[in-house]
């Protein structure tokens, strides 16, 4: 004759009855909604790109428009537009991913080792650098404070190349300066070199 042991008899086995499911306290998965949430929370990175392009959108719609001769062919609202239209874009196609089970990576952690003194010294050139551009900007121009902070960035991180450094620096701030005022419509400090550029 074979008997069925349902472990009634032994306190560390567990059985389920009718009274058991309801009961409060009892460690349960959530259901419903909360388990959905869990499963999609990274839904929430597409409501902030949503919000984060509605704002901009909203700022380019109250933005005063000016004159063709002045603004150019563009004027002051395509850029926020253009932006505000990436942010919703962005928003919509990372719910969809997320929505059809698509999950970001873990973070795999940086090869850094923590035992490893901050370089000080490098962060403190670094501020040197960016308050000296604040400074120059204007009554030396773009030109040359932003090619003195882009050397002056480059050597900060241990560049050495010094006559490359600078070519590139300066290629970078003059074209810069004409990048924005021509395709912006903003006119950089020009300082001592007004009337060159």
């Amino acid at each position: 004759m074979r008997t069925t042991d349902t472990g009634a008899g032994h306190p560390g086995a567990s059985h389920s009855g009718p009274c058991d499911q309801g009961a409060p306290g009892r460690h349960r998965p959530p259901a419903g909604a909360r388990a959905w949430l869990g499963e999609h929370a990274e839904l929430l990175v597409s409501a902030l790109l949503l919000v984060l392009g509605a704002v901009v959108l909203a700022d380019a719609a109250t933005t005063q428009a000016l004159p063709a001769a002045e603004s150019g062919p563009i004027g002051p609202r395509a850029v926020p537009t253009a932006v505000g239209l990436g942010l919703l874009l962005c928003a919509v196609l990372h719910a969809v991913d997320v929505l059809r089970g698509g999950r970001g990576e873990a973070e795999g952690g940086e090869d850094v080792d923590l035992t490893t003194r901050a370089d000080w010294r490098a962060v403190t050139m670094l501020t040197a650098v960016f308050l000296a551009n604040a400074a120059l900007i204007e009554p030396a121009g773009w030109a040359i404070s932003g090619a003195l902070l882009f050397w002056g960035t480059a050597y900060a991180l241990g560049s050495r190349s010094y006559l490359r450094d600078a070519l590139i620096s300066a290629g970078l701030s003059v074209g810069s300066f004409y990048a924005f005022y021509y395709g912006l419509g903003i006119t950089l400090p020009p300082g001592v070199l007004e009337g060159i550029l």
